[in-house]
Formats: C-alpha cells, structure tokens, sequence
C-alpha cells in the first residue's frame, strides 16, 4: 500500500512541475500564434520524443529528458539553428530567421515567464483562502541549541533572538538559514538579542553536516502552534510573491557578491534537489505542495528574465539594443554567444545534477544519522522554511 502511495506522491510531483514548465512554454506559443509567427514545435522536455503529434503544422511532444521544455519558432531563435523549409526566403537572414519587429520578439519572450507570475499570482490567491492556520513565519527566536555545536558554544540560550549574521539583518528563520548557508564555515559575527533586549555579538563557525553538507549552527526554532506549512509563509496573496522573489534575489545576490560566491554556489541545488522539494512538500500536506508550486513558478519567471543568451531575458536583450540603436547584433554574433552560453548553462545544470545525486546518494545510504539530517534545509534556489528547525 505504501508504495502505492509514495507512487501517487510522485506522479503529482511530475504534474506539478510539468504544469510550471508548460505554462511558461504556452506562454510563447500563444503569443507567437497571435503575433502571426510560425510556430514549428511544443515540447515538453528535451531529446528524443516519447509521444508526439502533429495539428496544424505544430508538432507537440513529450521528450525524454524532463528538465524543461521549448518552443521552437524560427523568426525569433537566438541561435539560428532551425532553418525553414527551402533555405532563406524574401524577408529571411541567412540563417532561416525573418527580420521580426523587435518589439513582437520582446512581446514572446516576456510571455513565458509573465505566465509563471499569472499562475503564481492565482495559486498565491487560492493559498490565501485557506484557513490562518496554514499560515506562519517563524522568528528567529531561539527555542533551544543542540549539545557540542556552535550555537551552545557560542553561549545562545533558549529565549535569544538572532537579529543578524555577517552583518545582515534577519527578521525570519528562513532568511537567517540563508545566510548561515551564504557564510559557510568560515567564522561569522552574530548579533544576538537576549530576552531583556540586550544585545551582543558572537562569532561561530557552521558546522558542515557530512551527510547533506547543510551548515548549521545547531539552533532550534520555535514550533508554529499548529505546525507551519512550509511554503506558506503570508497570508497576504502580494506578501507571498515578495517572500518568495526576495529569497530568490539574495541567493542571486550570493553569487555575485565576491565574498559569497563560492559558498552560495556550494549551496545551490539543480532539478533533482527541487523534485525532491516538491515531493517533501507534497507529502507534508497537499496544500503546501502548491505553495511549493507558487514559488517555483516565480523561480521560473525570475530566472529566465535574466539577460543571459539562450535564456528569455538574454532574447529580450537583443531585441532591446534593436529597438535602441535601431541596428541588430549581426545574426552570427547573437549565434556564436548563444551557443557558447548554453553550453555553459549545460555544464552547469550536469554538476548541479551530480551534486544533488550525491547529496540524495548519502542521505539514503548513510544509516545512523540519515533519518534526522535528511530534514535539514539547505540553500538552493529554492528555500525552505520549517517549524522546530535545526540551524
């Protein structure tokens, strides 16, 4: 019976994040459709197809690699790599590619992930409806410290506030998580608050678990009352988005920031990691699962807005210098960057997806201490928050 229901877990695990790949993906489509541009394809995943079916000059398919998806439409590929049928025609570049208006180029690749928000905005509402509570932050008040770690050392007792780490200020547990993530383990100024509202600094130095490699100061949080829901940190449906799209900004910030790069990167989790997030959530209660849900989805939007080549916001890039200086990027310039990039993105998606192997690898294969550091939270781009949490 329970592997029928841990069978059930995962089937809505791949629902769920199918849905957020697909919106994104449908966002194109349709504003490409409207735009009168031609549309060759609709995947759902990459690489060879499992299914696959044509309808009125669209193939729509399901791949086998499940770590994304694409629409394929020639007059607005970055790459040139899809070219039309008979080589170039009047109004074509070399490549295959149609000289568009920049301002429809912008218009599909803005769409993607403007259907990420819309989904993320309605499932934001629908969480908002449910009873108070789901709902929850918890504080970084100090419920008790964990024997030998850094925490007791340091002298934090049960009642203490932890108001910053590495001089930034934290008002959630899950933001004081990051930031013990961010600084690593290497020695860290914290500012702590006692219950007469004294304040003082101690310096401690996370401890890396071997198993999950999570760092932890070894403080417990206060339990939510009726036990927090994870992904359900507001109850206000905007303070929700916020929440969400400010923890994907500081781990951003993370990596671009000289002194935190390393450890943020170390932080980071990739596809497997946030199936894994998804299923842990799901299993929690179904309604954390859409939160879960929510958030990815503002991940999504966030992510590919960035203006990097290959991704939505790297296409809109171009299409803006277009519009500016009323001058293109010569077509095998934008190619030539595109390509360099997506191999990069590749490389990086495989050692994200290695790591998070091993990770899962050590968690389930390593008996005495697996059942109590599988539950740790850890960094990634997506971010948890948990009620009674060691950190």
């Amino acid at each position: 019976m329970e592997i029928l229901v841990t069978i059930g877990y995962i089937a809505i695990c791949i629902v769920f994040f199918s849905l957020a790949i697909a919106i994104h993906e449908f966002g194109h489509f349709i504003v490409a459709l409207k735009l009168g541009l031609k549309v060759d394809r609709f995947s759902i995943g990459f690489g060879p197809a499992i299914w696959k079916k044509t309808w009125r000059g669209v193939e729509y398919r399901i791949s086998w690699i499940p770590l994304g998806g694409y629409v394929m439409i020639p007059d607005v590929d970055p790459e040139g790599t899809k070219k039309l049928e008979g080589g170039a025609k009047n109004g074509e570049t070399e490549t295959g590619k149609r000289e568009i208006s920049p301002w429809k180029e912008i218009a599909v690749a803005v769409a993607g992930p403007g259907m990420n928000i819309l989904l993320a905005v309605v499932l934001a509402f629908i969480l908002s409806a449910l009873s108070a509570d789901k709902f929850g932050e918890l504080t970084c008040e100090v419920k008790d410290t964990l024997k030998g770690m850094p925490a007791e050392k340091a002298g934090v007792k049960k009642g203490d506030t932890i108001v910053s780490v590495a001089g930034k200020k934290v008002n959630t547990w899950s933001q004081m998580q990051v930031e013990v993530q961010i600084a690593g383990g290497k020695e860290t100024e914290f500012v702590i608050r006692d219950k007469s509202g004294a304040e003082r600094t101690v310096v401690m130095t996370p401890d890396q678990d071997k198993v999950t490699g999570v760092f932890a100061i070894g403080a417990l949080s206060l339990p939510m009352e009726n036990g927090l829901r994870h992904w359900l940190p507001a109850r206000s449906p905007l303070k929700q988005l916020l929440w969400d799209a400010g923890s994907i900004f500081r781990v951003l910030k993370g990596l671009v920031t000289p002194k935190e790069t390393k450890n943020t990167a170390k932080a980071l989790g990739g596809p497997l990691m946030i199936v894994e997030g998804i299923y842990k959530s799901v299993r929690h209660d179904f309604w954390d699962g859409i939160g879960f849900l929510r958030f990815l989805n503002v991940n999504l939007a966030v992510l590919n807005l960035l203006p990097i080549p290959v991704l939505d916001g790297g296409l809109i890039m171009f299409a803006l210098i277009a519009l500016i200086f009323r001058r293109r990027v010569p077509e095998k310039v934008v190619s030539a960057v595109s390509t360099v990039f997506m191999f990069l993105l590749l490389a990086a998606m495989a050692i994200l997806i290695f790591r998070d192997a091993q990770r899962s690898w050590r968690i389930h294969t390593y008996k005495p201490e697996a059942a109590e550091t599988a539950e740790t939270n850890t960094v990634t781009t997506v971010t948890n928050e948990t009620s009674n949490t060691s950190n």
